[in-house]
């Protein structure tokens, strides 16, 4: 029996191509983007979960108000440790650096290395190919480089013993091979230096102390504690006490971050790179199960539209004693095959598309056809889609009336042409939305962009001043000032994208309680307000003609606003900085050194002493001879360093590279909702016109012009397609709102927007409909009419 229905459903799938050319091409494609799309929400949640103590490790942060910041301070993770028996284990992390690394001829700049306490590898489960996991951080001349890195500069992974000179001036001795990082780590390195070596130089390490907040600090609790909330909320009040009995007065929130949470939950500032984001995981699983719920509609709405072709084969079963459920498992077991056959091709077109996703979203994706899990879900999705597409046709069409079928009297409107339309309106409702969200995830992309950021962002070229040039900064900046293509230039502490440095202790006139602000702080020379072309509102900048500049500051309005200061009395007011007693005086617009995700903080200038990066205003179209003067500048005076450079317009559009994938990945399952959806239109504009061909005929004899009768086939579309955009519109406005509350600084969201989705969609239904629509249309009325 079961290799009959089976035999009658590939029949049945043979015998009516074009049905089922269209039912497989929709449940493909409607399969391969919801597979694209799991792969990596799959991808974003294995973040961090191999480690085998994953569950028991947290990083500590902490919040001033509304400054959340990953880092603490050095002394915390030795002495929480001591202090509080919850915690096993802690270790920290310095910053990223970028270190210029040495083998033979070989020189390479590396910027992904950290400084880490000499537990590193007993706290994280990093593979280690080569070495003693318990001794490869105890020397201070020791060094751990990953796989890829020892096949760089030795090409061999047997490269134990061997020596690496960092930054001209220091060897290493390499006492450990790391297995590459996984690409499903948020920590990404390629070397790993013991925390021993950085305390030669770090006061912070030296002195352990409390207050300046310079490393990322992972505690691995006991199990008892982390798998408890209330016991942690605890443990961070307890923290808070330690904290403050150390005689630290900024007060402070502290959380533990569990380390599974890091990647996907991380808005906080002074963080690594290259995070994710929930809210868009979250988003793109939904788009998966709408794509594949347009395509499941597909299906049902071909079914049921054809389902007087199929009525009398359901009569003449049920006469010769079928039972309803028989049928209900024939029909199902059609929709099974539909659904396999449909696996398939959708896998192969997953290996198709998979090099271009995986470049679109940045990820090491693949599909491993072999591991079993894989297959098992692969397996889940096509009888999930199968019985999601099947279950109301067969349901519909196995309760048919035999009597009433063999005489012709079935009628199939009413109910199931409610249920069609009900079906075609959801696809409609899906695929607006997700227009909606392109256009708007574009839009406040072009908004940030051309966001007046408080200075020129455009033609800045920076040069870091690695190695050697630090020690030159004069010598540097005669030869930058001598060349008309450099003269424009200045030097600041830090680039305003990476900005990091911060303090409450500041004291104002007219202050009555101790500041709990945090002041974010940027050493600046006397070139910058040229250079940036930033807005001076009141005083003036650093002059090299005031020798007193040295003590003197410069703020930005928000700090002015934050002082109950204004533009008339804030200059000559004496500001005192880490205990350094100064004056202002100037107030600066206030400029954008931080994501529009961040509403606008304070911000003091400082004088700048030391240098940190060169930024050369160029001139329009001589970048590449601005540049070419930049590498000659650092040859003669770095030339153990190799010559790097960056534009800052870029730097600032890299801060929103997960909007940027994330518009096109909307751009891309869009256009293939609205795909899918118009197949399932043209299939069922097709039948229905075919349907109706005598009533075609009939009119056209009658009278009835093309364009009449093409009309009188779309309006019915119409009206569905309308009621879809009136049901989108506000599931659009919500969702797209509460995206946009993520940005501190935001576009507008109008309805033109939506209205433009509407049209669009709209408009491809009708260019979809209208193929079938006029071929009905010119179809010659005898022959329609000739049976008659």
């Amino acid at each position: 029996m079961l290799k009959n229905y089976f035999k009658i459903a590939w029949r049945n799938i043979v015998r009516q191509k074009a049905y089922s050319i269209l039912n497989i091409a929709g449940l493909s494609i409607g399969m391969a983007c919801s597979i694209l799309i799991l792969l990596w929400v799959q991808n974003e949640l294995s973040y961090d979960r191999f480690h085998s103590r994953a569950g028991q490790l947290f990083r500590l942060t902490c919040s001033a108000g509304d400054f959340k910041v990953a880092v603490s301070s050095a002394g915390m993770a030795r002495g929480l440790q001591s202090q509080l028996p919850q915690i096993k284990s802690g270790v920290r992390l310095s910053k990223l650096s970028a270190m210029l690394f040495e083998v033979g001829e070989k020189k390479v700049e590396e910027k992904r290395v950290f400084y880490a306490d000499s537990n590193f590898l007993k706290v994280f489960s990093f593979p280690l190919l080569a070495g003693n996991a318990a001794t490869a951080l105890n020397d201070p001349g020791a060094i751990l480089i990953t796989e890829q890195t020892a096949e760089k500069y030795f090409g061999t992974r047997d490269a134990v013993g061997k020596t690496i000179r960092i930054n001209n001036n220091e060897n290493f001795t390499i006492s450990g091979i790391l297995a590459n990082t996984p690409s499903n780590s948020h920590l990404q390195f390629d070397a790993i230096i013991p925390m021993k070596t950085m305390a030669k130089w770090n006061w912070d390490i030296q002195n352990d102390t409390w207050g300046n907040f310079n490393f990322y600090t992972y505690l691995e609790l006991d199990e008892k504690t982390a798998a408890s909330a209330p016991a942690q909320q605890k443990l961070t009040q307890q923290i808070a006490k330690i904290f403050k009995d150390h005689g630290e007065k900024i007060k402070l929130d502290f959380q533990l971050q569990p380390l599974t949470d890091i990647h996907l939950h991380s808005n906080l500032q002074i963080d690594l790179p290259g995070h994710g984001n929930i809210q868009y995981v979250n988003i793109f699983f939904l788009v998966a199960i709408f794509i594949l719920i347009v395509a499941c509609i597909n299906f049902m709405n071909l079914a049921t539209a054809r389902s007087e072709r199929r009525a009398k084969e359901v009569g003449l079963r049920k006469v010769v004693g079928a039972n309803r459920y028989q049928l209900v498992f024939q029909f199902l077991g059609e929709s099974l095959i539909f659904s396999f056959l449909s696996l398939v091709i959708a896998v192969g077109i997953v290996y198709m598309l998979l090099p271009v996703f995986k470049m679109l979203t940045e990820k090491a994706l693949a599909i491993h056809l072999l591991d079993g899990k894989l297959l098992m879900n692969l397996m889940g999705i096509a009888v999930l889609t199968g019985l999601l597409s099947g279950s109301y046709p067969a349901l519909f069409l196995s309760g048919f009336a035999p009597v009433k079928v063999l005489k012709g009297k079935l009628r199939v409107a009413g109910g199931n042409l409610l249920f069609r339309n009900a079906l075609v309106v959801t696809q409609f409702v899906v695929a607006i939305v997700l227009l909606v969200g392109t256009v708007v995830v574009y839009k406040q992309l072009d908004f940030i962009k051309k966001r007046n950021l408080g200075f020129d962002k455009s033609n800045l070229l920076y040069l870091p001043l690695s190695g050697e040039l630090g020690g030159k900064l004069q010598s540097l900046k005669a030869s930058l000032a001598q060349n008309p293509l450099t003269e424009n230039f200045t030097v600041i502490s830090d680039l305003p994208t990476k900005l990091e440095s911060g303090t409450i202790d500041i004291v104002w006139d007219g202050q009555t309680t101790r500041n709990q602000v945090v002041f974010p702080s940027m050493d600046v020379d006397e070139n910058f307000v040229k250079v940036f072309k930033s807005q001076v509102l009141a005083g003036r900048g650093f002059d090299k003609s005031f020798s007193g500049d040295s003590a003197s500051y410069i703020i930005n309005e928000k700090a002015m606003q934050i002082m109950g200061m204004n533009v008339g009395n804030a200059v000559g007011k004496s500001l005192t900085v880490y205990n350094n007693k100064g004056t202002i005086i100037g107030v600066v617009k206030n400029f954008h050194f931080k994501s529009l995700q961040y509403a606008m903080e304070p911000l003091i200038l400082r004088l700048n002493k030391w240098g940190g990066v060169v930024m050369v205003r160029t001139t329009p179209h001589t970048n590449e001879q601005t540049i070419r003067a930049l590498e000659k500048i650092n040859q003669q005076l770095n030339p153990a360093f190799p010559f790097t450079f960056g534009f800052l317009d870029k730097d600032l559009d890299n801060l929103y590279r997960g909007e940027q994938q994330m518009g096109s990945i909307f751009n891309l399952f869009a256009g293939l909702a609205i795909f899918i959806s118009c197949l399932g239109l043209y299939g069922l504009s097709a039948f229905m016109a075919e349907q109706r061909t005598k009533e075609i005929g009939v009119r056209k004899v009658l009278g009835a012009t093309v364009a009449g009768v093409v009309g009188l086939l779309s309006r019915d579309f119409l009206k569905l397609i309308l009621i879809a955009i009136v049901i989108a519109s506000p599931i659009a406005w919500y969702s797209m709102n509460k995206w946009l509350e993520g940005f501190a600084y935001q576009t507008t969201l109008q309805w033109w927007i939506i209205a433009l989705a509407g049209i669009l969609a709209t408009g491809i239904a009708l260019f979809t409909i209208s193929f079938q629509s006029i071929k009905a249309a010119l179809m010659n009325p005898v022959k329609s009419l000739r049976s008659e």
